[in-house]
């Protein structure tokens, strides 16, 4: 007999709303790709402009996932050293972390920040979109991630999910 699982609390509306972004730019990467390679290998043509599409989606789409992956505590862990140090270790390994952590975010919105201002003046080769559509990804990474580790540092602990289960939805 297996155990009988409480339910899940719901979601918050910014992380719903993050997921069903992130499932509109896969469907039109999808799409995208799709009617390209379908074209380049029947007709021996392609619509050029889809290429700009799917990559900026592409973009756009790991951006939002590694602050949704982050929010739930779903990146990867290395734990070779705080499973073998005491809790005072493990506290002090902990704050360590999160100050890199905010430390490479705050080097990444600062650049991220050049990049859109940049791009602003410069357009992409087919569809004249400017190329700061495609850096803001990386500036609104950086303010989620940024996010996730205040919250981290104002609990104390990262949020931890359940190491035995696969949560797959």
């Amino acid at each position: 007999m297996s155990p009988e699982k409480t339910p899940a609390a719901p979601k918050p509306r910014l992380q719903r709303l993050a997921e069903a972004l992130m499932v509109l730019a896969l469907a039109g990467m999808v799409v995208a790709v799709f009617i390209n390679v379908v074209l380049r290998y029947v007709f021996n043509t392609s619509i050029v402009s889809y290429e700009e599409i799917s990559r900026l989606l592409f973009v756009w789409l790991v951006a939002i996932g590694a602050i949704v992956a982050a929010f739930e505590g779903s990146h990867l862990g290395f734990d070779l050293v705080t499973s073998r140090v005491g809790p005072v270790g493990r506290k002090v390994l902990f704050w360590l972390s999160q100050l890199l952590v905010v430390a490479c975010m705050v080097l990444l919105l600062w650049g991220s920040w050049a990049q859109v201002q940049a791009g602003l003046s410069s357009f992409s080769t087919v569809l004249g979109y400017p190329l700061a559509l495609g850096a803001a990804a990386t500036l609104v990474l950086a303010v989620g991630l940024l996010l996730v580790a205040a919250r981290d540092m104002r609990r104390g602990t990262p949020v931890e999910r359940d190491a035995g289960a696969l949560d797959i939805e």
